[in-house]
């Protein structure tokens, strides 16, 4: 191991990292007060240069998708990333230089937990794998099965509908969501399987293959379903739904620059997928119920914003309809439309939205749109816990379901930690990330109602940040182009924000 001198102590700001060479490392620097901390540059997540990122009440923000570690530890705070950040062994000299070592330190080893309990994971979706990433960095994994019914589970399924149908990432380079080292030492019992009932009374799971497991504790984690419509042709060759990683490998298959698709759907799925198949060279046209994309969690400037991007980039828009049949002879070759439109077609893709993944759970009180009602600590059955879409929890007097990626990682963690013994409500702030032809559009919050949105900066320019504001609140916030104010934000957001103060913050954070 070698120490480099790579600063000065007045040279590092507070309110952001520094990155800096050691040796052939890239390492962060993080400054508090006299102190300096160094840790790796790069976001375990998804690689994003941590120092555009800001530091905030003593943690490190990433700006990306707004994951954050402890200033003074590296230690994972909130998903996306589910590992700590390597440190780096850093020491001030007597003239105030920076001496930072070119070798990361070894890995803190949680203690073991001294619980045996028969512990079952299902689901190895985003809150799956959160879930076991934080039993296994808690110290339990003696007796943890995890069951999923894909081959290869545990993987970024928000890379299939924003790069992989683009072709901008082979289906076999999806990431994965767990480091190797998460599966060894205990070792956890992987089990590729279906989960045809689960007896919460008798904590108890029947498997497709008729084999019987008995839990202590057990955690769902199985997510939503995509709805296929119930429409004369959806029967038909050449018509998809995207959920797994195998899902966009047969629909690859037939994609082909020049083809014609019909994108079911003006969700954010729906959106993204368009963008992708756009992007790849086929001809899209996109089918959806709203003239304005997005306007009931967006607004209507920016829902319009987002409309004229895709039709930008060539997408042929089919607003305020919905597709009545599908017509062909074995292969699917028409869509129409309840306009009575027709329009002929290669491929058609569905996103018209999902359905919570519980059929399979018995006795259990559930929403009107099928999910668990989960309390405050995502319990929905002594000694069962569920988390992701698949539930609905309590929050401001009322029970809600969010299907966000990173809301299912949050609950996912938080419903582990519960499951070992802690006392936790789930609070945190909604943050959601959609990518279209190169520009990311981020929300922090889930807005039910609002009477105003205030806009720094032009939706139409796709270089804004907006507040959507109930009176003199802030109840959500969408950004183009802001990452670190909305990095901040994301933490700010978790008590009540004034549309004024917000402001100020914004001001006060420079891009």
């Amino acid at each position: 191991m070698t120490f480099f001198v790579v600063a000065r102590l007045d040279q590092l700001p507070e309110d952001r990292g520094t990155r800096v060479r050691v040796g052939a490392e890239t390492v962060l620097l993080i400054r508090t007060g006299n102190q300096v901390r160094a840790y790796q540059a790069d976001c375990p997540h998804a690689g994003a240069p941590l120092e555009q990122g800001v530091v905030h009440q003593g943690q490190l923000i990433c700006p990306w998708h707004k994951g954050a570690f402890a200033c003074d530890s590296g230690q994972l705070c909130e998903p996306p990333a589910l590992t700590n950040l390597k440190r780096y062994r850093v020491d001030i000299r007597h003239d105030d230089r920076v001496w930072v070592a070119d070798e990361p330190m070894a890995p803190a080893v949680a203690p073991r937990v001294p619980d045996s309990r028969r512990i079952l994971v299902i689901g190895a979706g985003a809150a799956g794998a959160a879930a076991v990433a934080t039993l296994k960095a808690k110290g339990y994994g003696k007796n943890l099965t995890w069951i999923d019914k894909e081959a290869q589970p545990a993987y970024d399924r928000t890379a299939l509908s924003k790069y992989v149908l683009a072709g901008e990432m082979p289906p076999t380079e999806v990431p994965a969501l767990l480091e190797p080292e998460v599966y060894r030492a205990p070792p956890i019992r992987l089990l590729q399987a279906e989960v045809r009932r689960l007896d919460p009374e008798r904590r108890q799971v029947l498997l497709a293959d008729g084999q019987r497991l008995n839990y202590d504790a057990a955690l769902l984690a199985t997510g939503a379903e995509p709805r296929m419509p119930a429409i004369e042709g959806a029967d038909l060759a050449g018509v998809f739904m995207l959920r797994s990683r195998q899902d966009a490998v047969r629909l690859l298959e037939l994609a082909r620059p020049g083809k014609r698709v019909a994108v079911v759907g003006d969700s954010f799925i729906g959106l993204e997928s368009a963008s992708a198949l756009r992007k790849r060279g086929l001809m899209v046209h996109l089918i959806g119920r709203h003239a304005v994309p997005l306007q009931k969690q967006l607004g209507d400037r920016i829902g319009s914003a987002v409309r004229a991007l895709h039709e930008q980039h060539g997408v042929i828009y089919h607003p305020g309809c919905e597709a009545r049949a599908l017509v062909g002879e074995g292969q699917v070759q028409q869509v129409i439309l309840d306009n009575d439109q027709r329009i002929a077609v290669d491929l058609v893709l569905f996103g018209v939205g999902v359905r919570p993944a519980t059929a399979f759970v018995e006795g259990l009180q559930r929403a009107e749109d099928g999910s668990l009602i989960a309390d405050s600590g995502l319990a929905v059955a002594d000694g069962l816990w569920a988390a992701g879409d698949m539930v609905s929890y309590p929050c401001d007097g009322r029970s809600q379901r969010i299907e966000h990626w990173r809301v299912a990682q949050q609950q996912g963690r938080l419903a582990a930690r519960n499951l070992l013994g802690e006392h936790l409500r789930f609070a945190d702030v909604p943050f959601f990330w959609t990518y279209f032809y190169d520009q990311t559009f981020e929300v922090l919050g889930h807005a039910r109602r609002w009477d105003r949105i205030v806009f720094e900066g032009e939706p139409e320019q796709y270089r804004f940040i907006a507040l959507l504001c109930f009176h003199e609140e802030v109840e959500s916030v969408v950004a183009c182009e802001y990452p670190r104010a909305m990095a901040l934000l994301s933490q700010r957001m978790q008590r009540p924000l004034s549309r004024s103060e917000a402001l100020e913050l914004i001001h006060a954070t420079p891009e």
